[in-house]
């Protein structure tokens, strides 16, 4: 653990299909929570949609709702998926901004489900 820790090698968790093949009894019980609490660089993935019962944002949700991450700790899996992203950091820097952004006035973020822009009451949505 600790090495994977002092090295941020990232760590790929699909909740969903954890629970589906047996890695955990249920999803209240997966050590996701645990991870991000140690400092891994753990992220959330969907394996296999159609059978595993849930694509990225179910995951999330499903984690989400089941572990009660936190905004922050929400914020962590998502700066982790843009860090551990094979993209040219210049393109990283892009999105950690739009997450950072997102994070620190939600009311300015998007649908975290649909990617769409929330709209302002009485004001129009904010820029991503």
């Amino acid at each position: 653990m600790r090495e994977l820790t002092s090295r941020q090698v990232p760590l790929t968790v699909c909740p969903l299909s954890n629970v589906k093949l047996g890695v955990f009894p249920r999803l209240e019980a997966h050590n996701l929570r645990h991870m991000l609490e140690r400092g891994l660089c753990v992220t959330v993935n969907s394996d296999d949609p159609a059978y595993f019962g849930g694509y990225l944002a179910e995951n999330l949700i499903a984690a989400q709702q089941a572990l009660h991450l936190t905004a922050g700790q929400l914020y962590q899996l998502t700066r982790n998926a843009i860090q551990a992203a094979f993209l040219p950091e210049p393109e990283k820097q892009v999105l950690l901004d739009r997450a950072t952004d997102a994070y620190q006035q939600p009311s300015a973020s998007v649908d975290c489900v649909s990617g769409a822009p929330r709209a302002r009451r009485g004001r129009r949505a904010g820029r991503l």
